[in-house]
């Protein structure tokens, strides 16, 4: 009996009754949090799940944003790519250019080829261009053929042009036509000998068909040379090259003085029969669109690259420097006729490329000279660019 007793004593911890008790007295963390939050189980359920359904939206969001920027960086890398390859990404994607939809058809299409000949006399300085014949021209007619003729000329003189006579009805005309440029041999590597192919047409615009352009730097002119060669589609009309001119430019603020040297021209475009000119350069001053100073200098006989070495001073107040054009036009004298003018440019604050940088230096470098060459340009769009007023004169102190 006292062994039962005490085996009982020792017993009654480990009783299922005891653990029971034991783990009910001690709650979780959890439902001891859940027990002071004075609301109904199914309430805390429900808040839960509209937690959990707002967070699980959060995340979609969130997720859908990165792909939107992941496409956004990808669109613009693709513009980027655009840009690099063309002038104007902007442009290009909302119109592309006209010449890049074209372009496929014009490699594909075929204009015809043109056999010509070249010969030229180092003794006259001449060139003889031959014009010889046109093989499968394309057809320009409703009838599948064309009235076929060829216009040559050098870039150096675009206006100077020859052309061969009209065959009528053919895609395989024969010309065997001949023309003598005068042209001397340092210029004739900076040239282009171009020969375009028209259709011709009564009582419409001609159609061109095709052209070759040749540079003559490429050609060794100590042979005949005879060959054919394949049209491609016309290019666009070159400007002209009127020619080179070096000018310095000085201006002290303190005195108001601006000095405009014209120091020399080279490259001329020729004005003359003997395939020369007369150059001389006149210098305007124009303030706020209208016309006000002006010198000139001496006339320069028989010459394409002449030597002035000629210095103009001009009073310009400082407050007037930001108003004022300088322009520098070249003149072809002519005794019996108007002279005529080569070409033209402008300088100040309302210029570009070359000369903007030029009247830039000069207002950045006061009282020291700083020459430099231009090109010169048509002298109509010069004019239309400084939209002249009519003249008159400014009572302005030094003028």
């Amino acid at each position: 009996m006292a062994n039962g007793t005490t085996s009982g004593t020792t017993d009654a911890p480990s009783s299922p009754s005891n653990s029971t008790v034991t783990s009910t007295t001690q709650p979780s963390f959890i439902e001891s949090l859940i027990d002071k939050i004075p609301l109904p189980r199914w309430a805390l359920i429900a808040i839960v799940i509209a937690v959990g359904l707002v967070l699980l939206l959060l995340l979609i969001c969130i997720i859908k944003c990165c792909c939107c920027r992941k496409k956004r960086k990808k669109k613009k890398k693709a513009v980027d790519m655009t840009s690099i390859n063309g002038p104007s990404t902007t442009k290009r994607l909302v119109q592309p250019d006209l010449e890049d939809i074209e372009c496929g058809n014009e490699e594909e299409e075929k204009r015809g080829r043109l056999q010509y000949s070249l010969e030229y006399d180092f003794r006259s300085q001449e060139m003889k261009v031959g014009v010889k014949q046109a093989a499968d021209l394309k057809a320009m007619d409703s009838g599948g053929t064309s009235d076929p003729y060829v216009i040559v000329y050098l870039t150096s003189d675009i206006r100077k042009k020859y052309e061969t006579k009209v065959y009528r009805k053919t895609l395989n005309p024969v010309f065997n036509e001949s023309f003598i440029f005068h042209i001397p041999q340092g210029d004739v590597a900076e040239n282009t000998l171009v020969m375009q192919v028209y259709d011709f047409n009564r009582f419409s615009k001609h159609d061109i068909i095709g052209e070759m352009r040749l540079p003559l730097g490429d050609v060794d002119l100590q042979h005949v040379m005879e060959q054919w060669h394949e049209l491609t589609a016309a290019s666009k009309i070159e400007q002209e090259h009127l020619g080179e001119i070096c000018i310095s430019l000085r201006y002290v603020p303190s005195t108001s003085k601006l000095t405009v040297v014209i120091l020399e021209a080279k490259k001329l475009k020729r004005m003359d029969p003997n395939g020369l000119s007369d150059p001389y350069v006149k210098v305007q001053l124009i303030l706020n669109k209208k016309k006000w100073k002006k010198k000139k200098t001496s006339v320069k006989k028989n010459t394409l690259s002449p030597y002035f070495n000629e210095a103009f001073i001009f009073d310009v107040p400082f407050h007037l420097i930001q108003n004022i054009d300088l322009v520098i036009s070249v003149w072809d004298s002519d005794k019996v006729t108007k002279d005529d003018q080569i070409g033209k440019l402008f300088l100040g604050c309302r210029a570009t490329g070359n000369q903007l940088r030029h009247w830039s230096d000069m207002l950045a470098n006061a009282r020291r000279p700083v020459a430099q060459w231009h090109n010169l340009q048509p002298v109509e769009d010069i004019d239309k660019t400084l939209g002249l007023k009519t003249r008159f004169k400014l009572p302005l102190p030094g003028s």
